[in-house]
């Protein structure tokens, strides 16, 4: 092996020992890349609060959750159970929980948003016409016809949540009558019977969609132990939707609790409440718009499960409300959201400068990694000038020959260096200038040695490769 084999083989260790660093970071890099696109496509999930357990809005969101796992690729579901909708909204308020099921009038979270109606809970005020009052108390008198004659009249409350009361206050004081004036007893929604009995009681109320099997088995009850069933309009309210922007003015169609006889005769005029899915205005609006899509797009198979996930509904995002719609929501429900380039526009402008200063710091890499190339490119160069050097006194072909040998290999190292991108386009013109003066002096060299007589050219004295 001769000596001019150990630089070749030096380059040849240092390009493949960068050829592996480069390896190395690609396969960093694609993995870096692979692993932020698993956890991107990855579904979002969503806790939601809601209780109690078994109830309708219990039963409501566990189906939910399981259209949502078995048709969403975006989103999924994970149920938290609370004693009631007042539990769900603390954890809402608190950030243990993204979604929860809430009634509209009860207290909120400051930040809470609406995504979605659950369903529309309706007022439902009704009187018996059977047999008078039966207790200690006498001084109300007659048959109750409206609102305004439930003045020191007992009132039963079906469920035990305090939103009813204050409901009924609501629609009390709405209507002329002093709420301290009207007695109030509350019934839990398992206590129909109990409440159909209790002879004390001149009215009732319900809360709940008209299909309500609670509400329509109490007037049902009621009406067996009591007489038919005079539903009692809230003629104040528009007037209470106006005050009070949790509320909303409503129609009870007619015959809608029975036909034969028709449960009420006509329609009468109510209050509603939305029951809803909510959100903390700092869920993001991707997020919310996902469950907003998803939502009602496996609505049709959440209702095949649960017959009450048919009252599901958009909210209304043309008027004010309380709590306003969430933004997410509401653009979907306008055709207002923006487009994936819309949204990261400024994210691209970011990663093309990014990816500018990457490759600015790419080349600076390369050529720090290429630094050894660039210099035995450099003594190469310095090599040669000083064959030429050499050459005014080589004595003899052979010693050309050899020369010519030396440089040929260099220009083999260059060109692989060259291939491999060690060394730039500059450094070999650089090196094809020496080439042309290493050339021009190997023939006037050449020449001089044949003009020169023969004993001259053979004339005994050190030769180029002795004094190497």
């Amino acid at each position: 092996m001769s000596p001019s084999d150990y630089p070749i083989r030096s380059a040849h260790d240092r390009r493949q020992q960068r050829l592996l660093i480069v390896l190395a970071l690609g396969f960093v890099v694609f993995g870096a890349a692979a692993a932020a696109l698993f956890y991107v496509l990855q579904p979002e999930t969503l806790r939601i609060a809601v209780g109690p357990a078994d109830s309708d809005d219990h039963q409501v969101v566990q189906a939910m959750a399981e259209a949502f796992g078995d048709e969403s690729r975006t989103v999924r579901l994970s149920p938290i159970t609370t004693e009631g909708a007042a539990e769900s909204l603390a954890l809402l308020g608190a950030g243990k929980a993204d979604l929860a099921i809430g009634r509209g009038d009860l207290g909120m979270p400051a930040d809470a948003q609406t995504l979605a109606v659950l369903r529309k809970n309706y007022v439902v005020l009704w009187s018996p016409t059977g047999g008078p009052r039966k207790g200690p108390k006498k001084k109300a008198s007659g048959r109750i016809g409206e609102i305004a004659d439930l003045a020191g009249r007992k009132v039963a409350i079906i469920g035990r949540t305090g939103a009813n009361l204050e409901l009924l206050r609501t629609i009390l004081v709405a209507s002329g009558v002093e709420s301290d004036k009207v007695a109030t007893i509350q019934f839990g929604t398992d206590e129909i019977e109990k409440l159909a009995q209790d002879a004390t009681v001149d009215a009732y109320l319900a809360v709940g969609p008209l299909d309500s099997r609670i509400t329509a088995a109490a007037i049902a009850a009621t009406s067996r132990s009591r007489g038919a069933p005079k539903f009692l309009p809230v003629e104040t309210s528009e007037a209470i939707a106006l005050k009070h922007a949790r509320y909303e003015a409503e129609e009870i169609p007619g015959s809608v609790f029975n036909t034969k006889p028709a449960w009420p005769k006509d329609k009468v005029d109510t209050i509603s409440v939305n029951h809803l899915i909510l959100a903390r205005k700092e869920l993001s609006e991707a997020k919310a718009a996902a469950f907003y899509r998803e939502l009602f797009a496996v609505r049709d198979s959440i209702a095949q499960r649960v017959a009450g996930a048919a009252h599901i509904t958009k909210p209304d995002t043309e008027k004010e409300a309380e709590p306003a719609v969430h933004r997410g929501a509401a653009a979907v429900i306008n055709g207002t959201e923006r487009t994936f380039l819309d949204k990261y526009s400024d994210y691209f402008w970011f990663a093309l400068l990014l990816l500018s200063g990457i490759g600015s710091a790419a080349a600076w890499l390369r050529r720090y990694l290429n630094r050894d190339d660039r210099d035995d490119t450099t003594g190469h160069r310095n090599r040669i000038l000083a064959v030429v050097s050499e050459l005014r006194d080589a004595g003899s072909e052979q010693d050309l020959l050899l020369s010519q040998q030396e440089v040929d290999t260099i220009i083999g190292e260059t060109l692989k260096c060259y291939d491999d991108g060690a060394i730039e386009q500059d450094d070999l013109a650089a090196l094809g200038l020496v080439l042309e003066l290493f050339d021009h002096a190997v023939a006037e060299r050449r020449a001089t040695l044949q003009s020169a007589p023969t004993d001259q050219a053979k004339s005994p004295g050190p030769t180029l490769a002795s004094r190497r």
